[in-house]
């Protein structure tokens, strides 16, 4: 299903070559040509440098720059690196006691991509509705700023903040060790919390045991295992132990009697590695003209059905009046819903106090108890504007409820391991002969088909096998975390949301819904692009630190304080030349000996890229742009009072969002139940006591 077919991309500046291009040529969009008569308009430049260019009023314009159009700062010049910087994600990238190094390629600049995406088809679908374009803007450095949950939310309830921590990953209140080194290579590794970890961790213990070394886990009771509140001490003996075991192992070991017993773990590939992937080949993933990736998720189309009936919503946004029912959960599904919620859909949580969401659970601040399903600023976060229905869907009587919702649904979103909706009878087939028009997104790691489909993973597995994780750090020590902030977690959702309103755009015109197939391995994958030809044309791409190879210079400097950077990108020898008459020879020198903030506004005054490697406190308190922008917005919580929830980060000219607070566990089950399932108040309390609303 190619959902773009017939519509043309026109690119100004330099978006031919961006991932926002490729992923509109995915969907079937043609791309180049005049931007007379293009459906859509994509820049990097932004509206101010744009003054006076004629946009046709019918066209979906969208620029993504670093920092935005209009505000502040909109006119600073930046980059991967300052908009890392001035995102916060670069600042707790690396290892501690060194300087802050970026992650692998693009990543910021992808990812705002992504969001792009996302915010080219909303307002595509409202172009459906209204017959009008509009313009949608992107900041590079708003959408790093988004990644930053955990560090918003420590500082936001704990006046803390997150550093670096190398190849671990910071979970507010625990610091997790995640890059292990082998025999000969790297594994990414983590123990995870409860259900979702406790068979991997149950069977990394056993292996340990079974060649007969040290192992401190041994007797662990994993369902009861929570990584926020194991003591210091002992995880670093688990820690030690862990380490050990790994240095014995190999990647062909990981590969194999790792994937055989079941432990969370995965080799550390380098790009030719990905490129030799059998699950990727099985996949067709590099079955394209020159073997590189094309395909961001794979679409499959229903049968025709009646056309849908125009409906419009009681809430602003371009996806008003669009009906989602949402199986999600942790952040994949948790943000993609989050993020249609936002743009204007109604959607209807279906969730579960038996197995709760993981975000319900992990104590991450002071305010948060263990057992109380309804005080995580975690959660609240990566769930603004959705209801929640409490559904035992084991129970008698739960599909009295769960049936008329499948035939309210425009759009089923799911994350679970792939198989388990058909376990449940909601799978695709299933969904669709009740609703045929219905459109189902689907998000996992490894995708629904091929040999991987049905092993489980986390964002570090993405990175790790993509070759982010190798990608990321300095050439002579061992690769850290691409990111102590989540990644593949946070882009996936976007190449969800995107096709969901690409897909319901296209059911409009064809009546016919279908299946979206989102792959993060396969979405990390395409963000590693360059170096998967690099390795194509016979290079071995390396860990370069903050070096690029299309930028002239750029790198992290010392600033006066304690574990404060600049991050400078020189474009041009007019840049160079600008640098050296205010640094003089040795910029360390010069920067090491003033404040970040006035390093910056004097470079950036002079015409220089430079960004503050800011923290938490530095973006909540300090930032003038990302307030212009509306980075956080304040919304009240039933347990934790009134607070700034991260915005879905882009801004549309003609549809105002308007999201609304969090839900608690269960908190509008009856309501769904009359309102939306039609199921009388005698009913519904018939449910309640049979414990169907659990």
């Amino acid at each position: 299903m190619m959902p773009l077919a017939g519509h043309r991309v026109a690119t100004l500046g330099a978006m031919a070559d961006r991932p926002l291009a490729r992923f509109l040529a995915s969907l079937g969009a043609e791309i180049g040509g005049p931007v007379e008569g293009a459906s859509f308009v994509i820049d990097d430049l932004g509206l101010e440098a744009l003054a006076g260019a004629v946009i046709p009023e019918s066209a979906v314009h969208v620029s993504v720059t670093p920092f935005g159009s209009g505000g502040p700062r909109s006119q600073w010049r930046g980059g991967e690196l300052v908009a890392s910087a001035m995102g916060g994600a670069l600042r707790v990238t690396g290892e501690p006691g060194l300087p802050p190094v970026k992650e692998a390629l693009d990543a910021c600049i992808f990812h705002a991509d992504m969001v792009a995406g996302t915010g080219a088809m909303a307002a595509h679908y409202s172009r459906g509705t209204s017959g009008i374009g509009q313009h949608v803007d992107v900041s590079i450095q708003q959408v790093a700023f988004s990644r930053n949950v955990n560090g918003v939310l420590v500082w936001q309830f704990d006046r803390r903040k997150l550093g670096r921590v190398g190849g671990a990953l910071a979970y507010g209140r625990a610091t997790v060790r995640a890059i292990w080194r082998l025999a000969d290579g790297w594994c990414f590794h983590s123990l995870m919390t409860g259900r979702l970890g406790a068979p991997a961790n149950q069977g990394l213990s056993d292996w340990i045991d079974a060649v007969g070394m040290d192992n401190p886990t041994k007797g662990t009771d994993w369902l009861a295992y929570n990584r926020s509140t194991l003591p210091a001490e002992t995880r670093a003996l688990w820690e030690a132990a862990i380490a050990a075991f790994f240095a014995t192992r190999t990647k062909a070991e990981i590969a194999s009697e790792g994937h055989r017993r079941g432990i969370n773990a995965c080799v550390v590939n380098e790009p030719a590695d990905v490129l030799a992937d059998p699950h990727l080949a099985a996949r067709g993933f590099f079955a394209t003209v020159d073997g590189l990736p094309e395909r961001f998720a794979a679409i499959r189309e229903g049968t025709a059905s009646a056309l849908p009936a125009a409906r419009t919503g009681d809430r602003s946004g371009p996806l008003s009046g669009v009906r989602v029912l949402d199986f999600a959960w942790a952040l994949v599904g948790s943000i993609t819903t989050k993020t249609l919620g936002d743009l204007g859909a109604e959607v209807i949580k279906v969730e579960t106090r038996t197995r709760p969401d993981l975000s319900r659970m992990d104590v991450q601040v002071s305010a948060s108890q263990a057992g109380n399903l309804d005080d995580k600023p975690w959660f609240a976060h990566l769930n603004s504007s959705k209801r929640s229905l409490s559904l035992d869907m084991k129970a008698t009587g739960s599909r009295e409820v769960l049936d008329p919702l499948i035939d309210w649904a425009d759009v089923v979103v799911e994350n679970f391991s792939p198989g388990t909706m058909k376990k449940l009878g909601l799978d695709y087939p299933q969904l669709a002969a009740r609703n045929p028009g219905v459109i189902m997104i689907s998000g996992s790691v490894f995708g629904q088909t091929g040999p991987m489909a049905q092993e489980w993973g986390v964002d570090g597995t993405g990175g790790a096998l993509s070759g982010r994780t190798y990608l990321t750090g300095w050439p002579d020590r061992d690769p850290v975390i691409p990111g102590a902030v989540p990644y593949g977690d946070v882009i996936v959702p976007y190449v969800m949301a995107a096709c969901t309103a690409a897909a319901l755009q296209r059911r409009r015109e064809t009546g016919r819904g279908c299946h979206v197939d989102a792959a993060m391995y396969e979405i990390c994958v395409q963000q590693m692009r360059d170096a998967l030809a690099a390795a194509k044309r016979g290079e071995r791409p390396q860990r370069t630190g903050n070096a690029d190879a299309n930028v002239l210079f750029q790198d992290v400097f010392p600033a006066a304080g304690d574990d404060r950077w600049v991050a400078i990108s020189l474009f041009s020898d007019g840049d160079r030349d600008r640098l050296e008459a205010i640094t003089g020879p040795d910029i360390a020198a010069w920067t090491v000996a003033r404040k970040d903030h006035a390093i910056m506004a004097e470079l950036q005054a002079a015409g220089i890229a430079c960004g503050v490697l800011q923290d938490a406190q530095d973006l909540l308190e300090h930032d003038p742009q990302l307030v212009a922008r509306g980075a956080l917005v304040t919304l009240d919580h039933a347990v934790l009072g009134p607070f700034g929830h991260i915005a879905t980060p882009i801004r549309f000219s003609r549809d105002l969002l308007a999201p609304f607070r969090p839900p608690g566990m269960g908190e509008h089950a009856h309501w769904v139940a009359k309102h939306r399932s039609g199921l009388s108040d005698n009913r519904i309390a018939e449910l309640e006591a049979q414990g169907v609303f659990k």
